[in-house]
């Protein structure tokens, strides 16, 4: 079980102790998206939403999550994160919905990535754009979450090829 670093002796969950490890700077992007309707795409892009600015909103809610990942998900290291952003592009070439892309960008110079940050960032922006908009249609769909890349580590630099 030890080629296991997040399972002890006795085949429990544990924190893997980074103490050893070089601080680097370190990076992660992460992306998601939420496909509305025509009536929710009107909604956020006038800024006319009943709860108020749903993309200002989510994107608090992003940087909020990505500074208390280590609070929800178990084997992640509480670190002081340097730099959050999260940011939205619109696509609209389908003609019966609109796919709103969340990009999360976390940054911080320590001795573990931040990996889950940066996806918790972005799962969380599109969860709140649900939340606020969900009054209008409850069909909206949240799209894949996924690393984009990543960099600094032991492990080296990551680009997703797709």
């Amino acid at each position: 079980m030890s080629e296991f670093t997040h399972i002890n002796q006795q085949g429990n969950a544990k924190m893997v102790d980074v103490s050893n490890k070089e601080v680097t700077k370190r990076t992660a992007i992460a992306h998601s998206s939420i496909i509305v309707n025509e009536t929710i795409y009107k909604q956020i892009v006038q800024n006319t939403n009943a709860k108020g600015n749903v993309l200002n909103t989510a994107q608090i809610a992003g940087i909020m999550a990505a500074k208390n990942t280590s609070t929800i998900i178990p084997m992640c290291h509480p670190l002081p994160l340097t730099g959050i952003d999260v940011s939205f592009d619109w696509n609209t070439t389908h003609s019966n919905h609109f796919e709103l892309n969340i990009q999360a960008t976390v940054s911080t110079t320590g001795k573990t990535g931040v990996e889950m940050e940066a996806l918790t960032a972005a799962s969380v922006t599109a969860l709140t754009i649900y939340d606020m908009t969900k009054a209008v249609d409850k069909g909206m769909i949240i799209g894949q979450t996924y690393l984009t890349s990543k960099s600094g580590g032991k492990s080296g630099d990551y680009h997703r090829s797709n």
